[in-house]
């Protein structure tokens, strides 16, 4: 199969044109910037903010385009020059696009942010209402039966910069006394980024077309915390903190500078990482154990150059400092 990638040269993107190169389709990406492809695959550089910058993909037929944009405007020039030279359109979508995160179990069918009107959303606080924006516009022109939207939720393993799905294995294998860990009784879901791909990879081989929440190994907090212990061979104290504290200490939720990844922090957001998997099971997900993933990350962790924590995380002196108090 001939496959167009739009971008192809960052985390997800390089991880779907490897799936498809290992299985011997061929691969194009259109992208900007410095940043390599897979190897094997054909690179176009191009703009998506300037006019015609789907100019040079446009002399040849498409079995599917896999698009992992933000930004509306990106996916509407894209679906209009594409469609007529395109059978399919992967889109990878977002958990974000759900109207409520209170409940657990929500399907496909749970109630949507309203869309996006602009082209480009102003901050990342719209990115739910932008990647609304981007599935219609996708469904709008390709029709449901000739579209994949993937609403991916939180995506791990090796070569994850946003520092969320290594975070824990890594603290626990370098803890610099008691590891402060949230005692929050809520779920997390984690699809390793090499899985995603490969399901991606293989709806467009079946021919697949569907709404599907693409996350994988949900648990408590807790059990996570405790695979990520396991594979750091870490037997060490912890020192369990409540959210109220939490927030009175000024740690953040989630990712960013000074926070404890995975930890969500408001109980308005419980079932945001508590989704239903059902359909894209049936439609042929297969994940790897926890475990695996995050040995991986861990290993990838060891070996990435640069400071640590990246991405999202306490340094050893915040942490000595917040365990202290």
């Amino acid at each position: 199969m001939r496959i167009l990638v739009l971008g192809g040269t960052a985390w997800l993107g390089r991880s779907v044109a490897s799936e498809a190169l290992a299985r011997r389709h061929e691969v194009t990406c259109l992208a900007r910037g410095n940043g390599e492809v897979a190897a094997g695959a054909s690179l176009v550089r191009a703009d998506r903010d300037q006019g015609g910058a789907y100019a040079d993909v446009l002399a040849q037929r498409w079995d599917a385009v896999v698009d992992v944009a933000r930004q509306p405007g990106h996916v509407r020039s894209a679906v209009a020059a594409l469609e007529p030279l395109t059978r399919r359109y992967v889109f990878v979508s977002t958990g974000n696009v759900y109207a409520s995160h209170l409940e657990l179990d929500q399907d496909e069918d749970a109630a949507l942010l309203p869309p996006l009107g602009s082209d480009e959303m102003p901050s990342m606080k719209q990115y739910g209402e932008a990647k609304v924006a981007c599935e219609q516009a996708v469904l709008d022109t390709f029709g449901a039966g000739r579209t994949v939207i993937a609403r991916a939720g939180l995506i791990g393993g090796p070569g994850d910069e946003s520092g969320r799905s290594g975070y824990w294995p890594h603290r626990f294998a370098h803890p610099d006394g008691p590891v402060l860990v949230p005692d929050e009784d809520q779920q997390i879901e984690l699809i390793d980024v090499r899985d995603l791909a490969t399901w991606l990879v293989g709806c467009i081989e079946r021919g697949a077309s569907g709404i599907f929440n693409a996350v994988a190994n949900r648990m408590s907090l807790a059990e996570h915390l405790a695979v990520a212990r396991e594979v750091a061979g870490h037997d060490g104290p912890v020192a369990s903190a409540s959210a109220h504290w939490l927030h009175e200490q000024g740690v953040q939720p989630w990712s960013g500078a000074r926070s404890l990844p995975l930890w969500i922090g408001d109980p308005d957001w419980a079932g945001f990482a508590a989704r239903s998997n059902r359909r894209a099971v049936e439609a042929g997900l297969r994940t790897r154990p926890l475990r695996e993933t995050l040995a991986d990350v861990l290993a990838w962790e060891e070996q990435r150059t640069g400071t640590w924590p990246h991405g999202a995380g306490l340094t050893d002196k915040e942490q000595r400092d917040l365990v202290r108090t």
